[in-house]
């Protein structure tokens, strides 16, 4: 064979190889392309896409509850809270000052009562013990009252007939002083018995004032624990209020932005900072309209975050919204013009996160596939 032809054959098969290769080459391409159209034809027939997603939390708005000036604040943006942290410090030296005074006045007050109550009891017992002596005493001598009077009345008697006898001489001139005798002998101690009834008498009103003056004492005990009690209610809403002025967290939580500095004043309801839980994160995801009828709670979502392309977050649907998201704008959209172009509305889908070591932060735009099937 010829040098030529040897070339001419060399150069055939040269051509036939590329031609081979490109024809593979093309074929794979096609098979690679087929295989990616039916993995992307399989994808949007399982599961339900949306790149209108980002992280969602509950915002923690710390406020001042009474006002003062900020005298601590050892927080910044990024710092993690345990429960219990101080946040801010407002001035509490004229709370505290207002608080020993109140805590003094108690303490006169208490004592003021406590000295009342002893001189009611002693009152008490010495107008308690008079007051039944006297009544004892009064029962007595009205008793011998009635004895003397019914004496008496016998006596009279006896001494009027002695007197119409004598008249009559039947009886003698001692038998007629006798009985007079014994008349004014009766008579007396009538007088007597009416005189120490009067004193029984006094001696019960005496004892009965005893018992109005513990009345007395009562009312102005009775006043004093009340303006006792008052202060006692004032010390526990001062305690209350250094304690507000005191700013702890109430949970865990990431400090996402502070308001105030130390030396600031602050004022009631006056925001301190924004904090969140980075355990409490869910996905706001708005979903078309024309998709949301295949989206139920408890569809499986994979979840894909541009700050962390090589790593996939698992979550799952546990609300779908009722409205859609343009409802809820506060700018209303009317159409003045007559003119309408029909746009697809999304409706929003919350999502929940697996744990992810606080990996993902509230914010973050996100992807979600959701599957359907």
């Amino acid at each position: 064979m010829s040098a030529d032809n040897q070339a001419q054959s060399a150069e055939h098969r040269l051509v036939m190889n590329q031609r081979a290769r490109r024809r593979a080459l093309l074929v794979a391409a096609t098979v690679a392309l087929g295989i990616a159209t039916a993995w992307w034809l399989y994808q949007r027939y399982t599961h339900v896409f949306s790149e209108d997603a980002r992280i969602a939390t509950s915002m923690i708005e710390v406020s001042a509850k009474v006002a003062g000036q900020v005298v601590e604040f050892p927080v910044s943006q990024g710092d993690e809270l345990l429960p219990g942290a101080l946040i801010a410090q407002i001035d509490d030296r004229a709370a505290r000052l207002t608080l020993a005074e109140l805590e003094a006045q108690f303490q006169s007050m208490e004592s003021a009562c406590q000295r009342l109550e002893v001189q009611i009891d002693m009152v008490d017992r010495e107008s308690g013990g008079q007051l039944s002596s006297a009544k004892s005493h009064l029962d007595a001598v009205q008793a011998s009252l009635a004895s003397a009077r019914s004496d008496l009345q016998f006596k009279q008697g006896e001494w009027e007939r002695a007197q119409s006898l004598r008249e009559r001489q039947i009886i003698s001139q001692q038998q007629w002083e006798n009985a007079r005798n014994a008349h004014q002998q009766s008579e007396q101690l009538h007088q007597r018995a009416l005189a120490e009834v009067e004193s029984a008498r006094g001696n019960v009103v005496e004892a009965e004032a005893g018992q109005s003056r513990i009345q007395v004492l009562a009312n102005e005990l009775r006043g004093l624990q009340h303006e006792r009690d008052r202060i006692r209610a004032s010390i526990d809403k001062q305690k209350v209020m250094i304690g507000d002025l005191r700013i702890t967290s109430a949970g865990k939580g990431t400090v996402d932005e502070t308001f105030v500095h130390v030396g600031e004043y602050v004022v009631p309801g006056q925001r301190l900072l924004l904090m969140h839980d980075p355990q409490r994160i869910w996905v706001d995801a708005n979903i078309r309209e024309t998709e949301i009828r295949h989206v139920e709670p408890g569809d499986q979502v994979t979840i894909s975050v541009d700050a962390y392309p090589d790593r996939e977050f698992r979550g799952e649907v546990v609300r779908v919204g009722q409205s859609a998201t343009s409802q809820f704008s506060l700018l209303p959209n009317t159409n003045p013009s007559g003119n309408f172009t029909k746009v697809t509305q999304r409706l929003p889908v919350k999502i929940t996160i697996e744990p992810a070591d606080e990996l993902l932060r509230p914010g973050m735009m996100v992807e979600v596939a959701i599957d359907i099937r």
